[in-house]
């Protein structure tokens, strides 16, 4: 009786999930609608090729910390401004994930010495608990004496 009744409550379940849910056609025009939106907007996402990286990432710390000088120069105010608060934010992400970079390294250290600190613990001076004690009862019985 148990079992029909768990039958019947995952069928229903089931089926009524199936009629919540959407259709790949309602998927679809939604995308398509957003696709259109973000079309329309006129703004494009800026697309960065092997070609706008260079082979040292040395050399790129130091363009950055120049760059902004240079730009300046030029007059083209509104792209350096951007371009800056652009390297301001990577510079921010890159110093955001070296500090927990650094964080893990420390948790896996601090639990590299816990793992070495309960070995030490389990195992006795001259060997482990296993091997120090009687192996048979004969041995057993001749400790005492």
């Amino acid at each position: 009786m148990r079992r029909i009744f768990l039958k019947v409550l995952v069928m229903a379940q089931l089926m009524s999930l199936a009629a919540l849910g959407q259709s790949l056609g309602d998927v679809a025009r939604e995308s398509q609608e957003k696709r259109n939106a973000d079309n329309a907007s006129g703004v494009l996402p800026k697309v960065i090729t092997n070609k706008d990286l260079s082979q040292d990432p040395e050399a790129d710390e130091d363009a950055a910390e120049t760059q902004p000088v240079a730009g300046a120069v030029a007059g083209n105010k509104p792209t350096d401004h951007r371009s800056a608060e652009q390297r301001l934010s990577e510079q921010r992400a890159a110093a955001q994930w070296k500090k927990q970079i650094l964080a893990q390294e420390n948790r896996m250290t601090n639990l590299q010495a816990r793992i070495d600190e309960i070995n030490a613990s389990v195992r006795a001076g001259g060997g482990s608990a296993q091997y120090e004690g009687p192996y048979n009862r004969y041995a057993a019985r001749q400790l005492p004496r």
